[in-house]
């Protein structure tokens, strides 16, 4: 059967697709690709529907062997990529051979790269999803735990795009973003931002955060100039993707997708959706500011990229 053999998953290899949704009332995260957007070009690069499941590589050292012929694409963290020891591009549909093995070096700028193969991961869903959530438990090739050396996964034989129309297709320069350089995210006030006087957001707006070794799939956590509201907590309510919790000690915490579904820490507002993506993709150590959103553009630039990749 088609499938990809592990030969080495790296620090951090996982099953990912858009994510679990409607379970937060069971307590279950969200889960999904934590980079939309490089998760999303990988699959249209192959031709799949956006939520076919596809690996999350997280800083690369992975090596994975194909067990027969078919066409993948590699995007996301600027990893060195060789199949059978020839360099190949990522951001592009790539054809392999049976028993070809593909390597992926350190990241040099970015965390995460997300591989796609023609006609997806033919796993089963879970509560509507294949996402491997490692805190629930849940998802993925084995109860939500990250791959391993000798894992097995079969393809999907679903064609949704003649070969010929992919063989080749790249993501135009444009789309490929720069992870190397500093991070500015928009935000949209919500939740308690009433609670953070003039000064606290003034301080917030106009300093640099920078993340910190704290980092992963539940949030992204920063250090910097402390902000505080007037509250010292509130009753514990539902935390969307992107909120952004500020602790007792004043520094800001971003939540991703594996994030826990209630939480009791004021919150400014939300990172816009399209910025989420550039942050997952953010090492230690880089440099993070925010300012505040445009409520319509950042909802069209969120329209159009649904509409492009049918979400």
């Amino acid at each position: 059967m088609a499938g990809l053999d592990i030969i080495h998953p790296g620090m951090l290899t996982l099953i990912q697709d858009l994510g679990r949704f409607g379970v937060a009332d069971q307590g279950l995260s969200q889960g999904g690709a934590i980079d939309l957007h490089a998760s999303c070009w990988a699959n249209y690069l192959v031709g799949n529907e956006a939520g076919a499941a596809v690996l999350e590589i997280t800083l690369g050292q992975a090596e994975i062997r194909f067990q027969s012929d078919c066409l993948f694409a590699v995007t996301g963290a600027a990893m060195p990529l060789t199949l059978d020891g020839e360099a190949i591009e990522n951001w592009q549909c790539v054809q392999a051979k049976q028993g070809q093995t593909l390597k992926f070096g350190y990241a040099r700028s970015g965390l995460r790269a997300y591989l796609a193969v023609r006609g997806g991961l033919d796993l089963p869903l879970v509560l509507g999803s294949r996402s491997a959530v490692v805190r629930n438990q849940i998802g993925g090739l084995k109860a939500g735990q990250p791959l391993a050396a000798g894992d097995r996964l079969h393809l999907n034989h679903a064609q949704v795009a003649p070969v010929n129309e992919l063989a080749g297709r790249q993501a135009a320069a444009r789309f490929v973003p720069d992870y190397a350089g500093p991070v500015s995210l928009r935000v949209v006030e919500s939740y308690q931002h009433h609670a953070f006087h003039d000064a606290e957001k003034a301080r917030f707006y106009s300093s640099e955060y920078t993340v910190s070794q704290e980092t992963d799939r539940m949030g992204c956590r920063l250090s910097g100039p402390a902000v505080h509201p007037s509250m010292d907590g509130i009753i514990s309510e539902g935390i969307a993707l992107g909120a952004i919790q500020i602790p007792p000690n004043g520094q800001p915490i971003v939540l991703f997708n594996d994030r826990q579904t209630l939480g009791g820490y004021p919150k400014i507002g939300c990172v816009a959706r399209m910025d989420l993506p550039r942050l997952a993709q953010a090492r230690p150590g880089t440099t993070v500011t925010f300012r505040r959103a445009n409520l319509d553009d950042v909802q069209q630039e969120w329209i159009a990229f649904s509409r492009f990749f049918g979400l």
